[in-house]
């Protein structure tokens, strides 16, 4: 006689087990980005570049965070809406692979930036960006302007002291040859 059994029920759990987490990475969340790490200088634009692929269309939030302060630039949906705050709304363009560009940088755009992808099953997924502001490429402009100004003025001080020396026409007698 042949006892013949298929599966243990240790078997089976572990089978479903596998089963779902095979599903549920073949529906997850994939966030790529080429660069994280990110430097520019005030008055630049940056491009926050990101490619976001999941299941139906996501929503993507872009949040912003700077030691205590932490503030939300915006939410959209691509192709659906865009709601971006009133902090940002002239200054940041959206696109629908996830990315963000954000323009005319301040200092105190430096700090972490984090995008958050959500899919419609309510599962989510973020990664961060870290900016830095450089204010050395203005400051270097302000300086040579800044030099540029006092070399025109030297000259001009310069020129005025040499028609100060100069004596006055009407005292010079003209000479017959």
């Amino acid at each position: 006689m042949w006892h013949f059994r298929l599966w243990k029920v240790q078997d089976v759990a572990v089978f479903l087990c596998g089963t779902l987490y095979m599903c549920h990475i073949a529906g997850a969340i994939s966030i790529h980005s080429p660069q994280r790490r990110l430097t520019r200088s005030v008055q630049e634009d940056v491009f926050f570049s990101v490619n976001v692929l999941c299941n139906g269309i996501p929503t993507i939030q872009w949040t912003f965070m700077s030691g205590e302060v932490s503030r939300s630039i915006g939410i959209w949906q691509p192709g659906v809406y865009t709601n971006l705050t009133v902090d940002y709304s002239s200054r940041v363009q959206t696109y629908n692979n996830g990315s963000m560009g954000l323009s005319d940088l301040q200092l105190q755009d430096a700090g972490y930036y984090v995008v958050t992808v959500t899919e419609t099953t309510g599962s989510s997924k973020d990664t961060g960006f870290v900016l830095k502001v450089n204010v050395l490429a203005c400051l270097a402009s302000l300086l040579i302007l800044a030099v540029w100004l006092l070399d025109q003025a030297y000259r001009k001080i310069v020129a005025w002291g040499r028609r100060k020396q100069m004596p006055e026409n009407d005292a010079t007698e003209l000479q017959p040859l």
